[in-house]
């Protein structure tokens, strides 16, 4: 971890117990905060974010934001988990077209990877804080993992994955992660990155149990 992110962590005062539930006061500053995070990460990067600058743009106290994250890694996780939540809002409004599980989820992350590349200075922000993230930002980054897992869900249209399922949601959200630091490092071009991501994809296909099969089938008969 970079110095500064290992003093911001260090300098901080701990924050509230993530048991407590925010007032609406309180979640409405969080957010102040998010998107304060999201504008300067998307001008500058990572580097661009520090916490006094967070501060004084969302308009609250240093030792306030410090109770909410306590590092520039918490907040720039946290901040992830903000724009997948966005994302799933929009997918949830304009859902993938694709015939087949595996191309929806294809199709989704695709989108996802777009809306990443629009904003390449935040992006790569994101991507180095969830490099960075220790244990304990493990709270953080579960959300962002729970977060992502219900996309990829919501795509396949499933509520009750089996085992095996779930093993393959979570390749293909390691192979999706590998694939933006790679793109983002100049290493890949971005149809590589949409041809990996549909390969992994097939995996859903290869998972389905039998009567998932045939219920697509079905459905595409009709």
């Amino acid at each position: 971890m970079p110095a500064q992110a290992k003093a911001d962590a260090s300098a901080a005062p701990s924050r509230q117990p993530a048991s407590s539930p925010l007032t609406e006061r309180q979640e409405a500053r969080r957010r102040r905060i998010l998107h304060a995070s999201a504008q300067l990460a998307s001008r500058g990067g990572f580097d661009a974010v520090q916490m006094r600058e967070v501060a004084e743009s969302s308009q609250v106290a240093l030792g306030t934001l410090y109770r909410y994250f306590p590092s520039k890694v918490h907040l720039l996780v946290a901040t992830m988990q903000a724009q997948l939540e966005h994302l799933h809002g929009t997918l949830g409004r304009k859902p993938p077209t694709g015939d087949t599980a595996a191309e929806r989820v294809a199709e989704t992350l695709m989108r996802a990877f777009r809306a990443l590349q629009r904003e390449p200075h935040l992006a790569d922000a994101m991507v180095r804080a969830l490099t960075f993230a220790d244990r304990s930002v493990s709270p953080e980054v579960d959300q962002v993992s729970r977060q992502t897992t219900a996309i990829v869900l919501d795509a396949m249209g499933l509520e009750n994955p089996t085992a095996e399922q779930l093993s393959a949601v979570r390749v293909i959200e390691h192979t999706w992660h590998s694939a933006l630091i790679t793109w983002l490092s100049g290493r890949a071009s971005i149809a590589q990155v949409k041809i990996d991501i549909e390969t992994v994809c097939r995996l859903i296909d290869l998972t389905a149990p039998e009567g998932q099969h045939t219920a697509r089938a079905g459905q595409k008969q009709k």
